[in-house]
């Protein structure tokens, strides 16, 4: 009987330490991207649209939520603007914020997607700042993704390519 526990133990053991060694070394498509290991909880998410109307995110409706914070001055922002928007166009099931971290001003902001041939993608608004210091952003670009439980399991700091085929098959296996 001690034997049997004896082996029941180490099957548990190996079987656990391997489950978080293998977690731990899991392969992310960037070296900028920081995956929480336990998603942070989220309080209420509000900010504006392009006409300054409230829009205030619905946490808990089974959608994963892609938050970009960027602005229109800033040059690695000017770069992963394309690639967010073709992402946009083939995977639709995701729910794309692009929040520009200035004071409202439609005309600059629709130069800057029109400059970069920017269609798919609708422009919001963080004009007071609130909810760059709900997240702690420390810079622009930065990406923050919430799950399907109103939770932030990862985010990027600076930018990436959202086009990239990596990218795209770990952001999946969220879904």
């Amino acid at each position: 009987m001690n034997i049997l526990r004896f082996f029941l133990f180490q099957l548990f053991f190996f079987t656990f330490f391997k489950l978080n060694f293998l977690y731990a070394v899991e392969p992310l498509p960037f070296n900028n991207i920081v995956l929480h290991k336990n998603p942070l909880q989220v309080s209420q998410v509000k900010f504006k649209d392009f006409d300054s109307k409230d829009i205030v995110l619905n946490k808990n409706d089974g959608k994963i939520k892609i938050l970009n914070f960027w602005a229109t001055w800033c040059a690695p922002c000017k770069a992963e603007m394309p690639s967010l928007n073709k992402f946009s166009i083939k995977n639709p099931d995701f729910l794309i914020f692009p929040i520009n971290l200035e004071k409202i001003n439609q005309k600059t902001t629709m130069k800057f997607y029109n400059d970069l041939n920017i269609k798919n993608l609708n422009i919001f608004f963080d004009p007071e700042f609130k909810l760059a210091k709900q997240f702690k952003l420390r810079g622009v670009p930065t990406t923050v993704f919430i799950n399907q439980k109103g939770q932030e399991f990862a985010r990027v700091l600076g930018d990436i390519n959202f086009d990239d085929k990596n990218f795209i098959k770990w952001l999946n296996t969220y879904r």
